[in-house]
């Protein structure tokens, strides 16, 4: 050191001073906490043992979800239907993520004509 260094008001003592590379805030700023569609989609992404047909299998939470909606809707339930039929109108008109597999204009124009008139139905069997 060629002079003596003075220590005061903005002159911190020479050996607690951020070495060169070093970062002044090691653990950086904290990650944001999930917000809900974070905490859903983890959630419906975790996997259960679902028995179908004697057999045990690994499901999504979703899937499973999807699965329990399809078979109360095949017994009749009209509640499930509608649900079912409300969540399948809506996923059609989202953009698709991937191409692959995707519903063909003719066959979209068909569905989109034909599920109002289905819930309709629906809504007017049950008396809502």
């Amino acid at each position: 050191m060629p002079k003596e260094y003075a220590v005061g008001y903005r002159k911190p003592p020479q050996a607690t001073r951020f070495k060169p590379g070093q970062s002044g805030n090691p653990k950086g700023r904290p990650k944001a906490s999930p917000n809900l569609a974070t905490d859903l989609s983890t959630e419906l992404g975790e996997l259960i043992t679902v028995r179908e047909g004697g057999a045990a299998r690994r499901v999504s939470k979703q899937r499973a979800l999807i699965k329990s909606l399809m078979a109360k809707a095949l017994k009749g339930d009209v509640r499930a239907t509608t649900a079912l039929l409300a969540l399948y109108a809506r996923v059609i008109t989202e953009p698709p993520e991937d191409d692959s597999g995707s519903v063909e204009e003719h066959e979209l124009l068909i569905l989109r004509r034909f599920g109002p008139r289905l819930l309709k139905s629906l809504t007017k069997e049950t008396g809502r």
